[in-house]
């Protein structure tokens, strides 16, 4: 029987460059989609999951992450007072929902480095990370990082979230660059390459923001040089974790939205308020407003990026 996974790690101390001038003051994980802030769907995920405990990575500006999911005495004291009992238990379940601590990394030195912030928090644990700009939704099915905690169970092993990228994308990523498949039925991958040019991959399959690590990546990470970008990558740890111990591929399943990315938040903000009922219509009708209507055309034959509209317009 191995360790269970009870803790999770979410890397927030990122500047969000991508969203400026909003996250001058605002931390891009708590932009929301429609209300409710990015970084709480990403922390349901993981309580859904069955994780106990987060540690959020943060720097010095993000108090607003640590408040949103603290005690607000105030504002429940008004909603009390005005008999508000409907956003009083919406509030009172965000603070309940699980144990949140804050580690502030104080040098930005990158994603792997943000991980080792954490390792007086995970202990000698498996733990999970899931990217504080990533949302993945399953409707039909468990969640991306259950999906991984799910292989980690039967193997005892570190997992990575992946998934195909369009080639334009590869060097966004940490990029598989081996994979063998096991008699388990899984796929272990014993080289990762961070961000190769297209013409340096070994394949589309990208590291998509969810992985469970066994407490062997903190070795590696505190022993880990500078890469890409003159930062202490987690890919380049895991490779070399790769070399010691069996780190295997989870091509999870589910819609997943980089909303630190403005196409994949726009895109957000429209399915979600459409797949919610108290915001469908309200979507529906700005939509059919601004000339799209309803329509069962495949999505290649539409102007824009939506599932279940094509242009009035021709």
């Amino acid at each position: 029987m191995f360790k269970k996974v009870r803790k999770a790690v979410i890397p927030a101390a990122g500047f969000g460059t991508r969203f400026l001038p909003a996250t001058k003051a605002i931390p891009k994980e708590m932009l929301p989609i429609v209300d409710i802030p990015t970084i709480q769907y990403v922390i349901e995920e993981a309580v859904e999951a069955g994780i106990e405990e987060i540690c959020i990575i943060t720097n010095s500006y993000k108090q607003s992450i640590e408040n949103h999911f603290d005690r607000s005495f105030e504002l429940e004291e008004k909603l009390k007072t005005s008999n508000d009992l409907e956003h009083l238990e919406m509030i009172e379940k965000i603070t309940d929902m699980v144990n949140v601590v804050s580690v502030r990394q104080k040098t930005p030195k990158g994603l792997g480095h943000a991980i080792l912030c954490a390792k007086s928090f995970v202990g000698n644990e498996p733990f999970a990370v899931l990217l504080g700009d990533d949302i993945v939704v399953n409707p039909n099915g468990k969640g991306a990082i259950r999906q991984l905690i799910d292989i980690y169970d039967q193997t005892g092993c570190s997992v990575v979230g992946t998934r195909n990228v369009k080639d334009e994308d590869i060097s966004k990523y940490g990029i598989v660059a081996d994979i063998k498949p096991q008699d388990n039925g899984y796929n272990c991958v014993s080289e990762f390459v961070e961000k190769p040019a297209l013409e340096d991959a070994a394949s589309n399959l990208a590291i998509l923001g969810r992985y469970v690590l066994t407490p062997g990546i903190f070795e590696k990470l505190e022993t880990q040089p500078a890469g890409r970008g003159n930062e202490i990558q987690l890919t380049d740890a895991i490779d070399r974790l790769s070399h010691d111990e069996d780190v295997y591929s989870c091509p999870f399943e589910g819609n997943r939205y980089d909303v630190g990315d403005r196409k994949g938040f726009l895109q957000a903000q429209v399915e979600f308020a459409l797949n919610r009922d108290d915001t469908r219509q309200a979507m529906e009708e700005i939509i059919e407003a601004l000339g799209y209507t309803k329509t069962g055309a495949p999505q290649n034959e539409a102007p824009i990026e939506l599932k279940i509209f094509k242009s009035k317009q021709k």
